[in-house]
Order: C-alpha cells, then sequence, then structure tokens
C-alpha cells in the first residue's frame, strides 16, 4: 500500500488533479525539505503545490518500502531542467502522514567526472 499510495501521489501530481491529491493527503500531514521546515498540510498546498503545474514527469531511480515508510529517489523533469531528489515517505492507512525531501543535483551533473565544482 505505501509503494501505491507514493505513486498514486507522483501520477496526481503530474496530472495536476488537487481534489484527488487532496484525499491521498492526511489532515496532520508534514512537509519537509532543506526549504520547508515541518510544513502542515494548508502551507503545503499553498507553499508547494502551485510548482506542479510545471512538471512534466517523474523517473523513478530508487522505491524501497520499510514498514509505514517508502524510501524513494527520483528524477523530475520540468520543459527546462531534470534534477534529482531523495525523500522520506510516511504512509498511514493508505494515506500519506509525512514527507522529507533531500534536494539533489541537476541531471546531467554540473561537475566533470571525478571533479568537485569549487575545485
Amino acid at each position: 500500500m505505501q509503494l501505491q499510495s507514493h505513486g498514486l501521489r507522483m501520477k496526481l501530481t503530474c496530472g495536476k488533479d488537487r481534489a484527488a491529491i487532496k484525499k491521498l493527503i492526511a489532515e496532520d500531514f508534514h512537509f519537509t525539505s532543506p526549504l520547508d521546515n515541518r510544513l502542515d498540510r494548508a502551507s503545503y498546498f499553498k507553499i508547494c503545490w502551485p510548482a506542479s503545474e510545471s512538471i512534466k514527469g517523474f523517473n523513478f531511480i530508487n522505491l524501497v518500502p520499510d514498514g509505514e515508510r517508502v524510501f524513494v529517489t527520483y528524477d523530475v523533469r520540468f520543459a527546462d531542467r531534470v534534477f534529482r531528489n531523495t525523500e522520506i515517505v510516511t504512509v498511514r492507512n493508505g494515506q500519506l502522514v509525512d514527507i522529507e525531501v533531500y534536494f539533489g543535483w541537476t541531471i546531467p551533473h554540473k561537475a566533470d567526472p571525478g571533479t568537485h565544482l569549487l575545485g
């Protein structure tokens, strides 16, 4: 169920189906990222949801269930760029209750293989 719920979230995000995704996200939901510190459900929809308009799709790299959690790494595609994120998603009773997002790098990576951007 955890993998299905997370996959459904990605599909609904790409489909821009706000009404359907609101049913998938629990009332006590929280969202954390390098830019967002435990946003509640209302703040998530106000601050983060508008970006879904620009998302063209997802390519899953890793999708690993662990009890109530799903660890997922994916490339997200926009019209002008692709970047990689990793998330830890907690699912209870078929609803998303917590998401931690760890921002990744742009694809392709800006540093040449074996090099460091600042060095």
